[in-house]
């Protein structure tokens, strides 16, 4: 899967159902044994720049990439000629000469784009203001390490119709999952993508429901999902969205009206208090680490597929 040509991975579906499915397969291998796969990026270099604060995805990539036997090169734009006006095509132009791919964590999809168009080494998106692709496919395979095969699950993703669940409905429809969006009124997913993951279930036997009514989106769910209410660059409006918010909380009585087997998942950084309690992200049905730590072995795996050394 994903050999032959240069690939991008700047969505979570740039990837058929099948390639989504190897890259989960890859993932599980290299979590049970790393060791078998130290070498496989020796003599590489890979350039990871960001736009935007990062801990997860920082760590994990630049952990990741070193494991595999790679140099990584981690840069804020303020570190690049790009916080001095350089355009991002040139700026992809110069790192196509030097690097294997980059991996970009940036504000508007079409700074990813931008530079996809200008290089001809993979680029990677470590997150944009559209979507979150890297975080699916932990989210993705930290499912189905607890809950089993991942076709006919049902995913409640509650808070703000953000980047993550645009996401989580693209990689969920791909997987079969029915994926339940539930926000306050005018703070819905883009109908884009809606659409676009509506058609994906059509084929894969998921489903895709978008609501205003949380408790209901909760009722029999396999998994309740949720991310910050303020994204980064919404911080303005923090004060805000958690008066708007408050009915939409991963608290325990969501965990009370899920299937009885739920999982709780958090992207993090969690804001403990307002999108989800302490006793719910520290209680039993709390999967959040083993999600994060699943950020590397999914990465690992999406740049040995890239990068065509699996």
């Amino acid at each position: 899967m994903l050999r032959g040509v240069t690939r991008d991975f700047l969505s979570i579906d740039d990837l058929s159902p099948d390639e989504l499915a190897d890259l989960l397969d890859l993932a599980q291998k290299l979590k049970a044994s790393p060791g078998d796969y130290a070498d496989r990026l020796r003599g590489l270099a890979i350039a990871m720049i960001f736009e935007k604060p990062s801990t997860r995805t920082r760590i994990s990539f630049e952990v990741g990439i070193a494991s595999l036997g790679a140099h990584p090169l981690a840069l804020s734009s303020a570190e690049l000629q790009l916080g001095r006006g350089e355009t991002i095509e040139d700026t992809g132009r110069v790192l196509n000469r030097y690097v294997d791919a980059v991996v970009l964590r940036t504000f508007g999809q079409e700074r990813l784009e931008l530079l996809a168009r200008a290089a001809d080494i993979p680029i990677v998106n470590a997150l944009s203001d559209f979507e979150h692709p890297c975080q699916c496919l932990a989210d993705l395979l930290t499912v189905r390490e607890h809950r089993g095969d991942l076709s006919g699950l049902v995913l409640t993703y509650l808070g703000d119709g953000n980047n993550v669940a645009h996401s989580l409905l693209l990689g969920g429809a791909k997987a079969g999952m029915t994926v339940r969006v539930a926000t306050p009124p005018g703070y819905e997913p883009i109908p884009q993508v809606v659409r676009r993951a509506e058609d994906i279930a059509a084929e894969r036997g998921g489903g895709v429901e978008v609501t205003n009514d949380a408790a209901a989106a909760c009722r029999g769910a396999d998994v309740l999902y949720t991310d910050v209410w303020a994204s980064m660059g919404q911080e303005s409006e923090a004060t805000a969205r958690t008066l708007v918010f408050q009915g939409f909380q991963l608290s325990q009585q969501a965990v009370d009206a899920a299937a009885e087997q739920v999982i709780v998942m958090h992207c993090l950084p969690a804001h403990r208090g307002q999108e989800i309690t302490d006793e719910v992200i520290d209680g039993p049905h709390s999967v959040v680490w083993d999600q994060a730590e699943n950020r590397l072995h999914t990465q690992k795996a999406l740049l040995l597929r890239l990068l065509d050394r699996a």
